[in-house]
């Protein structure tokens, strides 16, 4: 039987890509016009954040601070990126999402599986006048000089496909990308900051996680990554399978209880606080938390064994990104 011995989440912010001292213009960004939401998923000025933000965020903007969490997070992307090559995977799923880098307002499939035989990380097309931070953040998720294939396990996606239909899970499906960007971020933070030594096969699978009316349910999250796990263990062979999440926690203005909620729920496999967070909360960067939900959902029957949460705020109105770093054996 096959069957799923690893579980990852992971953040994927341009954050982790930049030195903390490019952190405030990540920050000017926000202040410029950035459409953004409060903890209540109401959309808000980046004015309106900071008259009711907390008055401590300023201290936690500070450069020591912000290079001391900086550092911490680059620590626990080569941590899981360590446990990643020494699992000795025979393929990865990963779960992330699709931010009209493939697919848009044309189609915008709820559940997509690529089963192609391999997907493309192409060089992202910039302005000459690009600030080189911008092209620093974005070169963790790009290729920078020429396009690379990736492989892709064809045949464990197609069975994928082929298993969630039979568990009336109407999922989209791809076998080849239609526009010269590439694979979206999700999945190049993948290739190009997590599989440096040792390419693993991936199966991607990307989620509606940004864009109405068709955005998953938490509680649809959970039963696919359920879905997902039975679809593995009846593949033929004995192949050692891992699944990751790609994406979140909160973002673009930080919701610490939010994020340590969905942390402690995924280390209690609590599929019940995974399946009724309430949807207000999942929009803008935060809808990427059901990403999250999915490889809870697939990794109910391994030991949530390491966790690190990491707030690192960017301005004083409290915009920044909720680092979420785990793993499951």
């Amino acid at each position: 039987m096959s069957e799923i011995v690893l579980a990852i989440g992971t953040s994927h912010s341009p954050l982790l890509n930049s030195p903390p001292e490019d952190y405030p213009k990540h920050a000017a960004i926000d202040a410029s016009g950035r459409k953004l939401l409060d903890k209540d998923g109401r959309p808000c000025t980046y004015g309106e954040l900071l008259a009711k933000a907390d008055p401590s965020i300023r201290q936690q903007i500070e450069p020591s601070v912000l290079e001391q969490r900086s550092a911490r997070c680059t620590e626990n992307i080569a941590r899981l990126a360590r446990a990643l090559g020494d699992a000795r995977l025979d393929a990865l799923i990963v779960v992330g999402d699709d931010q009209h880098e493939q697919y848009s307002d044309d189609n915008m499939p709820a559940i997509l599986v690529y089963w192609g035989e391999t997907i493309e990380n192409n060089p992202l097309p910039m302005d000459e006048d690009v600030p080189a931070f911008w092209r620093k953040a974005r070169s963790q998720f790009h290729e920078m000089n020429a396009s690379r294939r990736y492989p892709v396990d064809s045949k464990l996606a197609l069975h994928i496909i082929e298993q969630l239909i039979e568990q009336d899970f109407d999922v989209s499906q791809a076998r080849r990308l239609g526009r010269a960007h590439g694979e979206g971020h999700a999945f190049g933070f993948v290739h190009r900051r997590m599989m440096h030594e040792c390419v693993i096969p991936i199966v991607p699978i990307a989620i509606n996680t940004y864009f109405p009316p068709n955005q998953p349910h938490p509680r649809r999250c959970y039963r696919l990554g359920q879905a997902i796990r039975a679809a593995v263990e009846s593949a033929p062979g004995k192949a050692r399978i891992g699944i990751l999440a790609s994406g979140g926690l909160s973002h673009f203005t930080i919701d610490e209880d939010l994020d340590r909620g969905v942390l402690e729920a995924c280390r209690r496999n609590d599929a019940g606080a995974l399946s009724s967070i309430p949807l207000r909360k999942l929009n803008s960067g935060s809808s990427e938390i059901r990403n999250w939900i999915v490889v809870a959902g697939a990794a109910g029957h391994l030991n949530c064994v390491w966790q690190e949460y990491i707030p690192c705020y960017r301005s004083a109105a409290g915009t920044g990104c909720g680092m979420g770093f785990a793993l499951w054996r």
